[in-house]
């Protein structure tokens, strides 16, 4: 538990901003041919929103629901339709922490997109037009406005896109695939959205519009950019995405949505929906996330392209560990199944049989089948789609696993396994994925805070785990993963410069090599929620403070060579015998020592391995 006086300190300096995690959120299900609550924290009957739902798995249309037509009414992105009733068969109701789902799908997967109305985010307004007048909506409460759908609801109608990128006077339209083209239907100027009398024709409108917000903690984008001759362009906007909504607007093509909870890869195809078609999901590449933006990939050449970026979250320093690390002990199975009881949807997966076998890491950004051992120096390993370790992270609560028949990483039959499950979250843990230049540069990150630890791993070839640790400073090596030796001086490899909030360095000669691809995975330094930290040992036992009570603990000597020891209190943490792994080596399960004891607010260190009198440790830990 964190300390209540950390919490409430917590708790104050955030209580008067806005946050993603409050007015945004992508959830996935199964239709099992019933209602079922999704719950994710958005309150939707008293403020108000927009909840997207597309069935991925099945041809069906994107069905949109909002509180300003009254919830239990339509409309379909793909066609001119007007609004329809629902007898809560796609969507049963809006909740005070997200909504009810309806009764129609069963085994089939589905998607959600919630959108809550709130200032410099998101806006919502009914409007009829008469005969002889313009009608006119104020939309000052996003600041600047981005984007704006409009659609007729008591009649067929198109669905007018205006996009504040667009050329004066040109708009999109929803349902199709069609180029940006001069419409006079809708005008936006300023803050005020104009449905033009004598173009669009009389009736009542819904308007949907989104902010364009470029300061540093804004939490949408309208975004554009021209791709190249190879149809790819660098996007730069000031924040990593969660959500991405592009459409051509110089030539024909769908309006794509991707999101990374069902899949946004580094170097991989991207899960894809298409807006104007009732398709199912579709496998495609087109962006690479980036800290700071995003990478288009493979997209039509020289085009020009609009579109939508919602921030990732969270955006919170959380106040609960329990929100963003868990670890899971199951037993394998042999079979594909699907770890559960996370509590999160986890950003990365870290697995090691008890017994005599390799690790396994496993993370959302890099994507499924993926796989890098942190006891070796291979390099990023594809797993074969029917064997594969982590093969999906596209769950609310924990990942998906395969029948794991090649290598046995994760769910060997009858084998016990531990998976270590961390969220990417302000001050706790961030991953960011680059390719090495040769030249000394930074990384942008999004940790928010300075780190305490950084792992950097390459990915398209081997290369060894190179680890940065603060109590070292940015002169020294604290080591390799996937050995045992000392912490060495090597001022070249992070180029002598400590990192920082936003960004961590690397030299030309780190883990920078041109043309390799790397990525890295930065640990907080929090007080009451995580700690990177030193001791010298002093041969009979002592008190760690860590500020709270250790539920993950990594320890490992630098002054000589020393094993990378991981304990964890599901599988013991006690006053007695603490079983521990290493993340160097392939070796079981030590389940015969006492090193550690839980105290009040860390660990007592002892023995002949953690506690050498002279030895110099440095640790990581997470409540």
């Amino acid at each position: 538990m964190l300390a209540t006086n950390l919490l409430a300190a917590v708790a104050g300096s955030q209580a008067d901003k806005t946050y993603i995690e409050d007015v945004f959120s992508v959830d996935l299900y199964t239709g099992n041919g019933a209602a079922q609550t999704i719950t994710n924290g958005i309150d939707l009957v008293t403020y108000g929103g927009l909840v997207w739902i597309k069935p991925r798995s099945d041809i069906g249309h994107h069905f949109l629901y909002d509180s300003a037509r009254s919830w239990n009414n339509y409309l379909r992105t793909s066609l001119v339709d007007a609004q329809a009733f629902d007898t809560s068969l796609f969507f049963g109701g809006a909740l005070a922490n997200g909504f009810k789902t309806g009764t129609y799908w069963s085994g089939v997967k589905v998607v959600a997109w919630t959108f809550r109305e709130a200032p410099k985010f998101f806006k919502m307004a009914l409007i009829t037009k008469s005969a002889g007048s313009n009608a006119t909506v104020d939309l000052s409460s996003l600041g600047t406005v981005g984007m704006v759908r409009v659609k007729r609801i008591d009649a067929a109608g198109s669905w007018y896109v205006w996009h504040r990128s667009l050329p004066a006077g040109q708009l999109l339209i929803g349902e199709t695939t069609a180029a940006a083209a001069t419409l006079g239907h809708i005008t936006v100027s300023g803050t005020t959205l104009t449905l033009v009398n004598g173009v669009i024709a009389d009736g009542t409108y819904i308007i949907h519009a989104w902010a364009h917000d470029e300061s540093p903690d804004g939490l949408v984008q309208a975004i554009t950019f021209t791709t190249d001759s190879s149809g790819n362009a660098a996007v730069p906007f000031g924040f990593e995405s969660q959500l991405d909504i592009l459409k051509a607007s110089t030539a024909t093509g769908n309006w794509l949505v991707v999101d990374t909870m069902r899949g946004i890869l580094t170097g991989s195809v991207d899960q894809q929906l298409y807006p104007n078609a009732s398709t199912a999901e579709t496998a495609g590449t087109t962006i690479d996330l980036t800290s700071n933006g995003l990478n288009a990939t493979s997209l039509s050449a020289s085009t020009t392209y609009v579109g939508l970026a919602i921030r990732r979250g969270p955006m919170r320093v959380p106040t609960d560990g329990t929100k963003v690390y868990n670890a899971i002990a199951r037993t394998g199975t042999g079979a594909a199944a699907t770890v559960t009881g996370v509590g999160f949807a986890p950003d990365i997966v870290i697995a090691k049989g008890k017994d005599i076998r390799g690790w396994f890491v496993g993370d959302r950004l890099r994507g499924a089948y993926k796989e890098l051992e942190t006891s070796s120096t291979m390099a990023e390993y594809a797993d074969n789609s029917s064997w594969g370790g982590v093969t999906g992270f596209d769950t609310q609560d924990g990942a998906r696993l395969g029948s794991d028949l090649d290598y046995g990483r994760v769910n060997q039959s009858s084998v016990q396994f531990v998976n270590y499950c961390f969220r990417r979250a302000p001050g706790f843990f961030d991953q960011v994925c680059y390719t090495g230049t040769g030249v000394a540069r930074t990384i942008p990150h999004n940790l928010k805070s300075i780190p305490g630890m950084i792992w950097f791993k390459g990915r398209s070839a081997a290369y060894s785990w190179v680890v940065y640790h603060k109590s070292l400073g940015a002169t020294r090596l604290a080591g390799r993963l996937e050995k045992t030796d000392a912490a060495s001086t090597n001022s070249a490899w992070f180029n002598n410069t400590e990192p920082t909030d936003t960004v961590a360095t690397v030299g030309a000669s780190g883990p920078n090599d041109a043309g390799t691809t790397y990525v890295a995975y930065l640990f907080g330094d929090t007080p009451g929620l995580c700690k990177a930290f030193s001791y010298t040992g002093n041969g009979t036992n002592q008190d760690i403070p860590l500020g709270f009570i250790p539920r993950f603990i990594i320890l490992k000597r630098t002054d000589a060579s020393g094993d990378w020891y991981v304990f964890d209190t599901v599988r013991g943490i006690v006053s007695g015998n603490d079983p521990y792994l290493l993340l160097n080596s392939t070796a079981a399960e030590v389940t015969t020592t006492d090193f550690i004891d839980p105290i009040a607010n860390g660990i007592n260190a002892s023995g002949s391995l953690i506690n050498i009198n002279g030895a110099q440790m440095i640790g990581w830990a997470c409540a």
